[in-house]
């Protein structure tokens, strides 16, 4: 197929073509000038109305809302693309906590965990996650990210592998490509590949430590490995396993601890690397530990811990009463309430001839494939209402674009299922108007 015009519906041909893939190595001495490139293809698709990115809540991420795009267009819908999986954002309870920790500690930690950044309130929460994991320690961080990042640059040495799933997030693989040259990747959750990049490592070094990495769940395919299985291999190799549970602790679980109190793997994995951005209520990471040494060498060596300030307390009073909440009759019951909006939206959109990625989680993942058409979806989505994100290559894989539906506990029946509707919508608008801008093949060869 052939575009027959230079515009489809007013959309230039730039805009539907193309990925940030191709302007991640830029060529040339001049280092700011060379970012114009990138910019220009942004603004094509900014100008076109296909740039859905850096938008701006007004007033929070409620579950509907208003979102101005980075254009300054003020849009209102059904917001299904924030990370607020139990609606503890604006709990009652949670914001109160927050106005007290500022009245009596002030808003700053004015200092690194390494110094005096710490106070009883932090310390006291790492105590509480330590428990909640069934660990001996844990140790915050300033961000998820910090977590992810510092928990494999603090550990692993320039001699050291990493055997990481080939989806992990960014976070982790930048953190692996920061500590060490020997990265290598294993076939997404496929336990048999992994043990065959361990034998090879092993057949070439059998003193070097390895860290193994995946995730509880992930958050593009809604996904989940066989945590009993990789732990096992890890330690029949003399490696350590380390995993990320941003997306799923706190909000799936009969008790909250996500997939690894569902495989109840609690206590028994070597490192669990968490973020507080998803169900807690606040910025924030943390990694669980069986030993006390591997806290103490983090909060020294792990560069994201030792040269950031530590988690200011109005954020440690946020997440410790959403830790609260979550460990209560009433977070159970959040639980509960977000998975049976989870299956709703599910199965709208599977009745209305969309599919999604995975198993239920807070990420419902609606498949669109090509890019052109997932940006001219995009596109319909603000007028039509919908809050939604668009996850294109390389953030997957070329071909396999997405909506990232993300829902919350508070998401109410009749907002579940105008997303459905407003989605399946937007589609056949842009199916229909790809359709009559694209000339077929036989067309053009006959010509």
């Amino acid at each position: 197929m052939a575009m027959r015009n230079e515009t489809i519906d007013g959309v230039p041909q730039g805009a539907l073509r193309g990925s940030m893939r191709d302007f991640r190595v830029m060529q040339g001495k001049d280092l700011l000038g060379r970012c114009e490139a990138f910019y220009s293809w942004q603004d094509t698709r900014r100008q076109s109305g296909t740039w859905p990115f850096s938008r701006a809540t007004e007033k929070g991420p409620a579950s509907s809302c208003a979102v101005r795009d980075d254009a300054g267009v003020l849009t209102k819908g059904v917001n299904f693309a924030s990370q607020d999986y139990l609606s503890l954002s604006s709990h009652p309870a949670v914001l109160e906590a927050a106005k007290q920790a500022i009245d009596e500690f002030g808003v700053h930690s004015a200092g690194s965990p390494a110094l005096v950044g710490n106070t009883s309130t932090s310390v006291a929460l790492e105590r509480r996650l330590a428990e909640f994991m069934q660990m001996e320690e844990a140790i915050l961080y300033p961000t998820g990210w910090a977590a992810g990042f510092g928990v494999i640059k603090g550990l692993v040495r320039s001699h050291d592998y990493i055997v990481m799933d080939a989806l992990a997030h960014a976070c982790l693989q930048t953190g692996a490509q920061a500590a060490t040259r020997n990265v290598i990747l294993f076939r997404h959750n496929d336990v048999d590949h992994c043990r065959s990049r361990l034998v090879d490592i092993r057949r070439r070094d059998p003193d070097a430590g390895i860290m193994v990495v995946t995730e509880g769940l992930f958050s593009m395919d809604s996904d989940t490995p066989d945590l009993a299985a990789l732990q096992s291999l890890a330690h029949e190799f003399g490696a350590v396993l380390m995993v990320d549970v941003a997306h799923d602790l706190g909000c799936l679980g009969e008790d909250g601890t996500g997939h690894i109190g569902i495989q109840n793997m609690l206590g028994k994995v070597d490192l669990v690397m968490g973020s507080f951005s998803k169900t807690f209520g606040s910025n924030g990471g943390f990694v669980a530990t069986k030993s006390r040494a591997v806290k103490e060498y983090l909060r020294f060596y792990s560069p994201s811990c030792t040269f950031s300030n530590a988690l200011s307390p109005p954020q440690v009073a946020t997440i410790t009463k959403a830790l609260d909440i979550v460990q209560s009759e009433e977070g159970k019951f959040l639980r509960g309430q977000l998975m049976a909006n989870i299956l709703t939206l599910r199965s709208e959109v599977r009745r209305l001839g969309m599919d999604c990625y995975g198993d239920p989680s807070a990420i419902v993942c609606v498949k669109t494939g090509d890019e052109a058409f997932a940006r001219m979806t995009a596109r319909d989505l603000p007028r039509r209402g919908l809050i939604a994100n668009l996850v294109e290559f390389p953030a997957v894989g070329k071909g396999l674009a997405r909506f990232r539906l993300q829902v919350m506990a508070g998401h109410r029946n009749e907002e579940i299922l105008a997303a459905a509707h407003r989605l399946d919508a937007a589609m056949r608008s842009a199916r229909s108007q790809l359709d009559a801008g694209f000339e077929p093949v036989s067309r053009r060869l006959a010509g």
